[in-house]
């Protein structure tokens, strides 16, 4: 765990998930850090009653059928604050068919938190196995290139012996961490339901807890890196909408603004660019940030783009530092999430969106198959629901997109059914 960061009010604002297999007291543990972080009205509190018992879930699962079910189906975000730092939370469901939500959420997460239930292990044995939910949702957050994991051992208060089953627990993660070269941010015993090891690292005194001396997971959260902008990359700049106002002083004696969110580098005025896929070039004339405010706008933040001539630039354009046109390719090799009750096969056609583009990609082959039980890359004709590998992809038309491992914005896409339109893989570019 990081150790250098920044403290209180220098801390940017932390965006985690929450991840694991189903029913291991994601909702719950929200619930509890709501809860004891102050950010929750008396009146929303008594919303949540059943049986006269508080259900910290419910302030999580707002649909009615999570509410009748008991589960998880979409992400929910929620935000709260302590007083050294704020926090967005995404609460993503721990079904198997509900993968592709928390693939959404974990794409753009700073952090995963992700709940093992002490219940539903064999923790009297030190060899135990983890549940396949936890080790996909685990190869998952890795793929995503999330930068910091935490492991919270769930639900130690309703076992016999807490301090054996964490550490049975939690050798069983270690071993699995380091077959998968997955590095562990924190591993800490919790009761989302008891509010132990949440706010404070014990449990009460003369309760049986584990030996652990290390921080709460609130505390653990506090001190985490949020993942940096790639301010240090080449301008890329996706156009999201077209604004015209031909009366506006803002939009230069008429001249059109780009609008959208610099992926990458720094726009300013007077930088020389060049446009994709036309491969013109042009000068920045002026930018406005989100304010409409004349400003220089680094990568993460929405800009304004004049340009000093009318050019053709429209949704799914992009405007581009000229370093990075080399890296357009009409073939791409991608490691793929398949999410798709339909198996991905060679020879299917997708759409690929990428940005705000939207291009036809033909799956050309399949290189390996990843099994989540081994780890070992197995030969593979097809992959089914909820399994991930390696394809090329041949595209209708070039992407500029860079490795993931160098930009979560340049180097992921997602793969669409042409027919069904339905979200079929989210894909990374190697």
């Amino acid at each position: 765990m990081a150790t250098d960061a920044p403290k209180g009010q220098d801390l940017a604002p932390l965006r985690f998930i929450t991840c694991g297999s189903v029913d291991d007291g994601k909702s719950t543990l929200i619930g509890r850090l709501l809860v004891d972080s102050k950010a929750v009205l008396q009146d929303q509190l008594a919303g949540v009653q059943r049986a006269g018992q508080t259900d910290l879930a419910l302030l999580t699962d707002g649909l009615s059928a999570e509410r009748e079910q008991g589960i998880t189906i979409d992400v929910a975000y929620r935000y709260f604050q302590t007083p050294a730092r704020k926090f967005i939370i995404g609460d993503t469901p721990g079904h198997e068919q509900y993968t592709r939500n928390m693939v959404t959420a974990a794409s753009t997460a700073d952090a995963a938190v992700l709940l093992v239930d002490a219940l539903k292990l064999d923790w009297h044995n030190p060899d135990l196995t983890l549940l396949p939910q936890t080790r996909r949702h685990a190869l998952l957050v890795q793929l995503l290139r999330v930068p910091s994991v935490v492991f919270a051992v769930n639900k130690l208060d309703a076992v016999a012996d807490p301090a054996r089953a964490f550490a049975h627990i939690s050798q069983a993660l270690r071993r699995f961490a380091a077959e998968a070269g997955l590095d562990i941010a924190a591993l800490v015993p919790v009761s989302a339901l008891q509010g132990w090891g949440i706010v404070q690292a014990q449990a009460p005194d003369g309760t049986p807890w584990p030996d652990y001396q290390g921080p709460s997971l609130l505390e653990i959260l506090e001190t985490l890196p949020c993942t940096p902008a790639d301010s240090h990359l080449p301008l890329s700049f996706s156009v999201q909408w077209v604004e015209k106002q031909h009366d506006s002083a803002v939009t230069a004696q008429g001249r059109r603004i780009f609008w959208g969110r610099v992926a990458s580098g720094q726009v300013a005025p007077g930088q020389e660019v060049r446009l994709f896929p036309s491969g013109q070039s042009a000068r920045v004339a002026a930018v406005h940030n989100a304010a409409r405010t004349p400003a220089s706008v680094g990568a993460g933040a929405s800009a304004g783009i004049i340009l000093d001539r009318e050019v053709d630039l429209s949704r799914g354009d992009s405007v581009v530092d000229a370093a990075l046109l080399a890296q357009a390719s009409g073939q791409l090799q991608v490691t793929v999430a398949w999410m798709d009750e339909e198996p991905l096969v060679p020879g299917r056609v997708y759409w690929a969106l990428h940005g705000h583009r939207w291009v036809k990609a033909k799956v050309q082959a399949i290189a390996y198959r990843r099994d989540i039980h081994t780890l070992a890359h197995e030969e593979a004709q097809s992959l089914a629901a909820n399994e991930m590998g390696r394809i090329t992809l041949q595209l209708q038309e070039p992407l500029l997109s860079l490795p993931f491992a160098q930009s979560r914005a340049l180097g992921a896409l997602i793969l669409v059914d042409t027919s069904s339109h339905k979200t079929a893989g989210a894909a990374l570019v190697e």
